[in-house]
């Protein structure tokens, strides 16, 4: 008998239908959000060039989870720092990749604070 997880399948056909939608190029890259259950990790990846611009997550030392409120207010804080840094780079307009999870909670946080931040989608 098969051990796949129905959640886990059902997210990666979510991935896959999404991933061909959302295509990063150079002069609007991709922003991507991974969640565990414990930090939130983003990446400004350019799909032409097949590199990583610029990555946050909470587990840089500047992030540390008990300065905001929770995890929703960390997420925050880095969509934040990530969008200052993506505009400190020249980038100002990026699509949105929210990797299968569902926009709420703190993948909203985080998109919300790269808007604050100066990004655009």
């Amino acid at each position: 008998m098969a051990r796949t997880n129905p959640k886990s399948i059902a997210r990666a056909k979510r991935v896959k239908r999404i991933r061909k939608k959302v295509i990063g190029t150079s002069e609007r890259p991709r922003l991507r959000v991974f969640k565990s259950n414990k930090h939130i990790y983003a990446q400004i990846i350019d799909d032409a060039a097949g590199h990583t611009l610029i990555s946050m997550s909470t587990i840089d030392k500047e992030f540390a989870l008990g300065d905001e409120k929770g995890k929703i207010g960390a997420a925050k804080k880095v969509g934040e720092a990530i969008g200052a840094r993506a505009k400190a780079a020249g980038i100002t307009k990026v699509v949105f990749d929210r990797g299968g999870s569902i926009y709420h909670g703190r993948v909203k946080s985080l998109s919300e604070g790269a808007r604050e931040g100066g990004l655009e989608f």
